[in-house]
């Protein structure tokens, strides 16, 4: 039996991404320190993609919250780009999760 290279998607990503809207804090960033209120755009068990008022650099470490409390983990930034018009599309991978996030390991 032949196996199927796994697909692997833009910045490495070897997962499938959930588009969905949850409400997050944002911290970490030197250059604009303190707390930021956003959302992602979609989700996976290992990251998101967040929607930012702020430029990050590539592996920038933040901590990245659910409003609900529920979760909570310090994460990686793998990219960050300009949107149209205003703001950052930040892609995270989380590096050390507790609690319970959207999605969960189906396994």
């Amino acid at each position: 039996m032949t196996r199927q290279p796994t697909q692997v998607h833009p910045y490495n990503r070897a997962e499938r991404r959930i588009p969905m809207e949850i409400g997050v804090f944002l911290e970490g960033n030197r250059q604009a320190p303190g707390a930021e209120s956003t959302f992602t755009e979609n989700v996976s068990e290992r990251g998101a993609r967040v929607v930012s008022s702020r430029r990050w650099e590539p592996n920038d470490r933040l901590t990245l919250s659910s409003r609900s409390g529920e979760f909570r983990s310090s994460a990686r930034v793998a990219y960050c780009q300009p949107m149209q018009g205003d703001g950052f599309a930040v892609g995270v991978e989380f590096l050390e999760p507790r609690g319970r996030w959207v999605v969960q390991n189906a396994r």
